[in-house]
């Protein structure tokens, strides 16, 4: 590729000579006006703008078909170019000077068809082809109205625009969403300086916004046999200066890697799902002497202790329970939190059903065995401690259970998606947990095997006489907290922040949740229309 500086400028001021003296010589009249359509998705106008074309708009996202108009959610940006200046007192129009392109209006009109092309979010749970071009051209208002509900976190107008602007960058179709980028987008280079206070330092009640914003997905989706589900997030980054960067597991990458990792707690239920809490996990180098400096810099909290992602997990999980928005019948884990005992039991205590996942080597009995303490044999100290009885069956791992051919599985279909249902074989098992060698607690072994063939293993502590439909049921609600971090990901600038501070990490998560609750209101709303 060769680099000419202002040609497609050039070009384009060439092409509009062209066409002024082609109009006149063909039909032998000026031409007013021109107009141009850009697709957002791959250019972003920025030759037009520089040829002196004014932004006018967006299409409705509608083709005319052999039926008429057809609705295809492919959004263009409209650009006109002003030959004759007079051209509204000519065809008899209100004096007035041609709109300029507005940042605020562009920004809203961007988070809005980003919200309702089918490429940029899950078009199998919205029904698209009933929209009208007055729905969607409510939605940058619908966006606007969310984020007033949260005017009153902020103490000046100032952080309130900007927080609008943060919100709409994460839900537009910016390829790189971190706060320059999106800043630039919309604002202008002038307002870089303060979105990035406005996130690591402007006074303003982020805590607040986080407990308007579980008030509100309650509101939408909690029930009384809903799920919290809590799992980690790895974010890969560059430097040891991001607050909690540290070389530890990151589940983005499947490796050891320089990474931050944020804990997070979802919830399902039969409406919906959402992400309603995070906190950053500081990996315990953090709070050795020579992170001193690094721990001032990036403001972390005097009085903050090392806690375990798992201790994290349970005080989040805690918190949530004892608020007494979410009613909760279920907690759903991953492996990580699931194959500690110390952690299943403390959720245990909490007066729900678990539903972890464990490693395939978690060793069980498939009978409890007899223990006793052994006799004494007349040499050194007495046996204290209780032992398997000899010629009981040794524990067994989930995955050699699985192995057994013997085995009575069951088709369910765990959910209906895009392509078709998602179906998978699965297996339950009374079971005995084995806790360094001694038999435990009495679980349910759930074995599932996906239509690729992979193998997953949990636990629940559900009753031995639960009916097998609520533990499938539980089996759904547990995954939605993945999708929550791939739409996140995918489609929401989770990862692509840039701050290093601990308050900036937690303000941007907490965007994050309420650009996540903001779809979930949309799609509800836009499901309850369609039925009607």
């Amino acid at each position: 590729w060769i680099r000419v500086p202002n040609l497609a400028s050039h070009l384009l001021g060439r092409a509009v000579k062209a066409v002024k003296a082609d109009w006149y010589q063909r039909y032998g009249s000026p031409v007013f006006l021109l107009e141009s359509f850009v697709n957002p998705a791959y250019f972003t106008g920025t030759s037009y703008r520089a040829s002196n074309w004014v932004y006018a708009g967006t299409t409705r996202g509608y083709s005319l078909g052999n039926e008429g108009y057809e609705y295809h959610g492919n959004f263009k940006e409209v650009y006109v170019y002003v030959v004759e200046r007079d051209f509204r007192s000519i065809i008899g129009c209100q004096q007035q000077s041609f709109p300029r392109r507005c940042p605020t209006q562009r920004k809203k009109e961007e988070a809005d068809y980003m919200m309702i092309q089918k490429a940029d979010y899950h078009p199998d749970l919205i029904d698209w082809e009933w929209l009208t071009p007055e729905v969607v051209g409510e939605f940058a208002e619908e966006l606007v109205r969310f984020h007033d509900e949260f005017r009153h976190v902020f103490g000046r107008s100032e952080h309130y625009i900007l927080g609008e602007n943060y919100l709409q960058g994460l839900l537009s179709n910016i390829p790189r969403k971190n706060t320059e980028a999106t800043t630039l987008e919309y604002l202008g280079s002038a307002r870089v300086r303060s979105m990035q206070k406005f996130i690591s330092n402007y006074r303003w009640e982020d805590s607040l916004m986080l407990a308007e914003a579980k008030s509100m997905i309650s509101g939408l989706v909690a029930e009384e046999n809903g799920m919290l589900t809590v799992d980690e997030s790895g974010i890969p980054k560059k430097g040891k200066e991001s607050v909690g960067v540290a070389r530890q597991y990151c589940g983005n990458t499947g490796k050891v890697d320089n990474c931050q990792v944020g804990v997070f707690v979802g919830y399902t239920g039969e409406a919906g799902y959402g992400l309603i809490d995070r906190a950053l996990y500081m990996h315990k180098s953090w709070f050795e002497e020579d992170h001193r400096e690094r721990r001032e810099k990036c403001r972390i909290p005097e009085d903050l202790e090392f806690k375990t992602k798992n201790r994290i997990a349970l005080d989040l999980l805690r918190e949530n329970l004892n608020s007494g928005q979410f009613q909760a019948g279920w907690v759903g884990f991953d492996a990580g939190f699931g194959s500690d005992h110390n952690f299943r039991d403390a959720i245990d205590l909490l007066d729900v059903y678990y539903l972890g996942s464990i490693k395939s080597n978690t060793q069980v009995w498939l009978k409890r065995p007899e223990i006793r303490i052994p006799a004494y044999s007349g040499k050194g100290r007495p046996a204290t401690n209780p032992q398997v009885v000899e010629g009981e069956a040794l524990a067994i791992s989930v995955a050699e259970i699985a192995d057994e051919p013997d085995l009575a599985w069951d088709v369910v279909v765990l959910a209906e998606g895009a392509k078709g249902p998602v179906i998978a074989k699965m297996c339950f098992i009374r079971v005995v947990e084995s806790i360094d060698g001694l038999p435990g607690k009495d679980l349910w072994l759930i074995l599932r095997k996906d239509a690729n063939g992979k193998l997953r293993y949990a636990f629940s502590n559900a009753p031995a006489d639960i009916p097998e439909e609520q533990l499938k049921r539980a089996i759904t609600m547990r995954w939605p907290i993945e999708q929550c971090f791939e739409d996140g990901k995918k489609y929401l600038g989770m990862d692509h922040y840039e701050h290093r501070g601990w308050l900036a990490w937690h303000r941007h998560m907490t965007y994050v949740i309420l650009a996540l609750t903001f779809l979930l209101r949309l799609r509800l709303k836009l499901k309850k229309s369609s039925r009607h």
